[in-house]
């Protein structure tokens, strides 16, 4: 039988965002193409959140000894954050369905009891067309807020808004 885990704030971890080393999940020697993710956190009223932490996931490539698959940092002073890491591939999605390369994303942030949960897609992705989960999102504006758009030969950014105007589509897992 499945036990589900509760849903907790950050708690006793908050210490986890204060070291930068944390940002970087190629930090253990990661072999592959580094990339580095960007963004900006905006609450409701277009201001940014200077207070979150933002925590990143990824499938692929693979979790291992030299690569976490996960990383945690803190918004700064501009309510910006930064990863390095390394591109993801395309992974399997259910039955034969291929997803296209993403990064999970959560944000904890004051007022929230509860961390919001998106992803972070790619820019001129191929599979983008027909992953299964933005495929899932009608509206084209609303698809763009998870297509995080290449800024620099290996910088991607996407920018983060809790709610109202642009809101960024969240999941609810």
């Amino acid at each position: 039988m499945t036990v589900a885990t509760a849903s907790q704030t950050i708690g006793p971890f908050w210490h986890l965002i204060e070291d930068p080393a944390w940002a970087d999940l190629t930090r253990f020697g990661a072999a592959g193409e580094r990339v580095v993710l960007t963004g900006t956190v905006f609450d409701g009223a277009g201001a940014t959140v200077t207070d979150a932490a933002i925590e990143i996931w990824q499938t692929s490539p693979e979790a291992s000894d030299r690569f976490p698959g996960f990383g945690r940092c803190r918004t700064d002073g501009g309510g910006s954050f930064r990863f390095t890491t390394l591109k993801p591939g395309p992974v399997a999605g259910l039955g034969n369905a291929l997803q296209a390369p993403h990064v999970a994303i959560s944000i904890f942030a004051r007022g929230l009891l509860k961390a919001l949960t998106t992803r972070l897609y790619f820019q001129d992705e191929r599979l983008n067309e027909t992953d299964p989960v933005l495929s899932l999102i009608e509206d084209e504006a609303a698809r763009r807020s998870l297509i995080a758009r290449q800024v620099a030969a290996d910088a991607w950014r996407l920018d983060i808004r809790l709610q109202g105007d642009g809101e960024t589509v969240f999941m609810d897992i």
